[in-house]
């Protein structure tokens, strides 16, 4: 049977929950014994599935968490494409973490912010999100440049996208550690402007 056109197949839906799965479970380790106190076994134990499995997914243990970030930003890119492309790059973010998919991954806020901060406080999987972030730019820019009118060169739209991305991980790093979490949305919302994205989005059009 053909997969329906811009959903992924079963196969690969599966494929990304046991990415998930490792990561979650990753994550819960890291933040209940240390980074350098879990093995690849632990993970795969705790898991469910073969160290064979693992390194499928994960070429290192480093690399376990990675799947959380490059996901989430799968779905902000596909929501962002489905936006009116006059609409301000605010309103256009807030959507994106009202679609389903985003609030489905916001469901245990507890489990998103033990998440983040563990990919944020360990250096060796900081190092992997901070390549993410620029793989995740790159993903951002024709969908940009299609908001603004403007070319995938330009260098107006890749710095949009630097900013909107920055100000993503700076406000979801803020909600991670705040003992009394506000609304992640809002927090977003705030950074956007506080960075002036719609007036950068307006100049990028020219």
């Amino acid at each position: 049977m053909a997969t329906v056109r811009g959903r992924p197949s079963l196969t690969e839906r599966r494929r990304q929950e046991t990415r998930m799965e490792i990561a979650e479970t990753a994550a819960a380790l890291f933040s209940e014994r240390g980074y350098e106190a879990t093995t690849v076994e632990d993970i795969a134990s705790a898991a469910g599935i073969s160290l064979r499995t693992f390194y499928r997914y994960c070429a290192a243990k480093e690399d376990a968490l990675t799947p959380v970030l490059t996901s989430s930003v799968g779905v902000l890119v596909e929501q962002l494409a489905g936006r009116p492309v006059d609409e301000p790059l605010t309103s256009a973010v807030r959507a994106a973490f009202d679609a389903p998919a985003s609030a489905q991954r916001l469901a245990d806020p507890d489990e998103a912010r033990r998440l983040i901060r563990v990919m944020g406080s360990v250096p060796a999987i900081r190092t992997r999100w901070l390549a993410a972030g620029r793989d995740m730019q790159d993903q951002l820019v024709p969908v940009l440049a299609a908001r603004t009118g403007a070319t995938g060169n330009s260098m107006e739209v890749r710095l949009l996208a630097c900013a909107l991305i920055d100000a993503l991980s700076v406000a979801m790093e803020h909600w991670a550690w705040q003992n009394e979490p506000d609304d992640v949305a809002e927090l977003t919302r705030r950074a956007l402007t506080y960075l002036r994205v719609d007036e950068l989005q307006a100049a990028a059009r020219g």
